[in-house]
């Protein structure tokens, strides 16, 4: 629900911080996140470091800095759209597949388990661009906008 504001944050802490930036705020963020449902604390935990870590390797791989120069928007945008669908697609795959695998292979009813469907698939695919795309654009506008100027000494 609040993919698009956690890819804002971990764009702009991989924007901030070099090498490793998004991969620190995500970590921070799933481990508060967990903290609030222990049920699926781990999974959370776990996917919002993935998340980061996915942020950081997209940033780099398509050579975004930030710089007081400002970014290119459309190198972010891509980046931010990448990144998103990938989470998406591991974190939609695994909710889907690795309950059913794990209750099965341990011979334990599992009735409440997410069903896998075509439509799900196309939102999956969908939504995760189409949000990354506008959390991109929000991150590039507010780092060209007001933030390119603010230097951290770390």
């Amino acid at each position: 629900m609040f993919i698009a504001l956690q890819a804002i944050l971990l764009a702009l802490s991989g924007l901030f911080i070099k090498k490793v930036g998004a991969t620190y705020a995500g970590a921070v963020g799933g481990l508060l996140t967990a903290l609030g449902s222990p049920g699926l604390g781990l999974f959370t935990f776990l996917a919002l470091i993935i998340y980061g870590v996915l942020v950081d390797l997209s940033l780099f791989v398509f050579k975004i800095k930030g710089s007081p120069n400002g970014v290119n928007r459309n190198r972010l945008i891509a980046a931010i759209a990448v990144s998103t669908m990938l989470i998406g697609i591991i974190t939609y795959s695994a909710t889907v597949t690795m309950p059913e695998y794990i209750f099965t292979q341990a011979g334990i009813p599992h009735t409440f388990i997410l069903q896998r469907s075509l439509i799900l698939d196309i939102m999956v695919m969908f939504m995760g661009p189409a949000t990354g795309a506008t959390a991109g654009y929000a991150t590039a506008y507010l780092w060209n906008k007001y933030l390119k100027n603010i230097a951290l000494t770390l």
